[in-house]
């Protein structure tokens, strides 16, 4: 299993979290995802997973990367 963590902005709230969770769930290869309100921390759990791909969805959803 390959993990990818990541510090994003603009993390909120619990509708912060399930955008991201929806977002990033709908990506080849991602099996879980866990955000941290507190720090904005998004973990990303899966197989064959491409860090560059993922950090531009959550760009995308309105949490860049910080």
């Amino acid at each position: 299993m390959q993990i990818e963590q990541f510090q994003v902005k603009n993390v909120k709230c619990g509708g912060c979290v399930s955008n991201i969770r929806q977002g990033l769930l709908g990506l080849p290869g991602v099996t879980a995802v866990d955000v941290a309100v507190d720090g904005g921390r998004v973990k990303v759990e899966g197989e064959g997973l491409d860090r560059v791909v993922l950090a531009q969805k959550l760009g995308q959803l309105g949490y860049p990367v910080a």
